[in-house]
């Protein structure tokens, strides 16, 4: 009897000894972070089943401790914790890490028994407690010599009566279209603006007397060399163009010069994020988003001028220098900084 007893007694102490061993055998749980009905929980939910957090405190001031987050947890099942709703296995992690995207949701883990958990899935390095995001911009200017120029002559007449200030004008106007037409590197020739303007004399206790009329007819001429800038100029003036309302020089072949500025605003951009980060102790670990807003031609100044009989006649072309044109860029780029913390 007291043989039988001792085998029993041995037994039991065997089987106290194998329990443990089983309960804190390690499992990995790959699931959706959701809070529970009872107030400070959290469930690890998988597609092979539901997971109660016993030490979710422990991670809940990780970045990525939200609900709907895709985390993978290893640790073990308690079976000696019971909870007032028991909405899933007691599990306490030992270790909890983001998963990766959507390529790693639920729909891709595998069916597994609970107690043994899905096998470990690869996912990216867990988040680094020292990492920070820094917003930095970086501005470039690139210079280009204009490529086309947009010359706008005006014919005015001043008459009074309105319809001989019209034909005045109609008859100069058709000799300046006749005469740009002909000269060199002109592309494009077209009406900008007409005006007819009644003219007043003002005189204190008296209504104002109409005195005449001005007739205003203006030409946008575009030439595809900005060297004969100053021969159109002078074509208009000799042919009855007596103003000139300005000039617009512009570049119409500026992907080169565009891509350059842009290049050199994002080196600009990628060495400050350098040097904020060395500033810090650490360094770049990745760039997370670019932003550019784009590349612009800066408005370089308008030339004007009047003139008169005379001006027409002179035997030296009028001297036109368009300079450079200024094309700006701006890059802003958001980058992840290891710092030394």
């Amino acid at each position: 009897m007291r043989r039988c007893l001792l085998t029993v007694l041995v037994l039991l102490c065997a089987a106290q000894v194998a329990l443990p061993r089983q309960v804190t055998k390690e499992l990995t749980v790959a699931g959706r972070l959701t809070p529970t009905t009872e107030a400070g929980g959290w469930l690890v939910v998988a597609d092979y089943g539901k997971y109660l957090l016993t030490n979710a405190d422990q991670f809940r001031r990780q970045p990525w401790f939200r609900e709907g987050a895709s985390v993978e947890a290893t640790g073990r099942v308690r079976d000696d914790v019971m909870s007032i709703h028991m909405e899933g296995v007691p599990f306490q992690a030992r270790t909890m890490r983001p998963r990766g995207g959507s390529r790693n949701n639920n729909n891709n883990a595998q069916a597994t028994d609970p107690q043994t958990g899905p096998p470990p899935q690869a996912g990216p390095p867990p988040v680094r407690a020292g990492l920070v995001r820094v917003l930095v911009t970086g501005e470039a200017f690139v210079e280009a010599q204009p490529d086309t120029v947009v010359v706008t002559l005006s014919v005015v007449t001043q008459n009074a009566s309105a319809a001989e200030a019209q034909a005045e004008n109609a008859s100069r106007t058709d000799a300046v279209l006749r005469a740009v037409r002909a000269a060199p590197g002109v592309k494009e020739v077209k009406t900008s603006g007409y005006s007819l303007q009644p003219q007043y004399a003002y005189k204190e206790g008296a209504p104002p007397t109409l005195t005449s009329y001005i007739a205003r007819n203006s030409v946008n001429v575009t030439l595809g060399d900005v060297r004969q800038t100053g021969a159109v100029i002078d074509a208009g003036s000799r042919a009855g163009a007596n103003s000139v309302e300005g000039l617009s020089f512009l570049l119409r072949e500026d992907a080169q010069p565009r891509q350059r500025a842009l290049a050199e605003a994002t080196r600009e951009a990628q060495a400050k994020a350098r040097a904020v980060a060395q500033t810090l102790g650490g360094r770049v670990v990745r760039v997370v988003e670019v932003q550019e807003a784009g590349a612009v031609p800066l408005p370089v100044p308008v030339y004007k001028a009047e003139f008169g009989r005379a001006a027409g006649t002179a035997q030296t072309a009028t001297p036109v220098e368009p300079g450079s044109l200024e094309i700006r860029a701006q890059v802003t780029l958001v980058a992840e900084v290891e710092t030394r913390e």
